[in-house]
């Protein structure tokens, strides 16, 4: 999976919108929570939530050692980057799109979450 297709499934999500916080970061939103963190082009990764800490993200780590890590600054609380056009299959890595998508909207109050 390369940036472009990354970015294409996130914005299938209901809800999901980009946003540029800092000059040529880009993340991907439901409400106002981040779900994916993909930067630029250049930089080739995609930052997903993969648990509640980093302990519970391991896994995934131990997996693909040389393709995921933990995210910079906010890895503690279970986010891990992933190296794209990289080790980690497509369908494992549309996998964890979701499970971070799905994370990110559980969390949001109910009036918050997208329908459909």
């Amino acid at each position: 999976m390369n940036y472009d297709e990354a970015l294409q499934y996130c914005l299938t999500k209901p809800g999901s919108r980009t946003d540029e916080p800092w000059p040529d970061d880009l993340v991907v939103k439901v409400g106002d929570k981040v779900f994916a963190f993909l930067g630029s082009p250049e930089r080739g990764t995609v930052g997903l939530k993969c648990g509640k800490d980093a302990d519970s993200a391991q896994s995934w780590r131990s997996q693909y050692p040389d393709d995921v890590t933990v995210s910079s600054y906010i890895g503690r609380y279970g986010w891990n980057s992933f190296r794209l056009a990289g080790a980690v299959p497509d369908d494992e890595l549309y996998e964890a799109i979701d499970a971070s998508y799905a994370d990110v909207v559980g969390r949001l109050p109910k009036s918050k979450r997208p329908s459909g």
